[in-house]
């Protein structure tokens, strides 16, 4: 219903003359067509010139096409839904998500702070109850000697950067 009053309202916008029904071979001189009733199949679709084409609107299902004038005859081409797309995106992230999330808890590790495992699915309630995780497969922290030994190198690391920087700097002072 929401496409169907989008379609409407940009079919305003563009028309440039007014509205037509199925049966008409030209735009009649008339007002816009009002919208179809439902149990009505001779006003299932309105016409709005947009201009050297018309927008055809689906009355009862809300689609929109762009029809024209061709070589073989008049075609209607249906236009893009973008919502289509955007949901069908919105769905395969959503089950890339569930998958990540399965995969995290198979191996036994927690989901990120503020996110909760999804509910199962319907059809693995049949199968038997997951393992709890092994204890031992928990990552390893490191111990406070390699820490110590990690800072070491990079305290190494920024002194000789600092130097290699203070030198550069002596050098440019030099040759200006």
């Amino acid at each position: 219903m929401r496409r169907l009053a989008l379609a409407v309202l940009a079919c305003g916008l563009f028309a440039s003359g007014p509205a037509m029904t199925q049966d008409a071979a030209a735009p009649p001189a008339a007002p816009p067509a009002a919208a179809p009733s439902p149990g009505s199949d001779d006003s299932r679709y309105t016409f709005h010139r947009v201009q050297d084409n018309f927008v055809r609107l689906d009355g009862r299902t809300g689609d929109v096409s762009v029809c024209g004038r061709e070589a073989l005859g008049w075609t209607c081409r249906a236009v893009p839904d973008e919502r289509a797309a955007l949901e069908s995106a919105i769905g395969r992230l959503q089950g890339d998500n569930a998958a990540l999330k399965r995969e995290l808890l198979a191996r036994g590790l927690q989901l990120p702070s503020g996110m909760k495992a999804d509910p199962p699915a319907v059809a693995d309630a049949n199968k038997a109850p997951a393992k709890p995780a092994d204890p031992g497969l928990s990552p390893k922290l490191p111990s406070d000697a390699e820490l110590d030994r990690v800072m070491g190198f990079i305290e190494k690391v920024w002194r000789r950067l600092v130097e290699l920087m203070v030198d550069f700097q002596r050098d440019m002072q030099r040759k200006s």
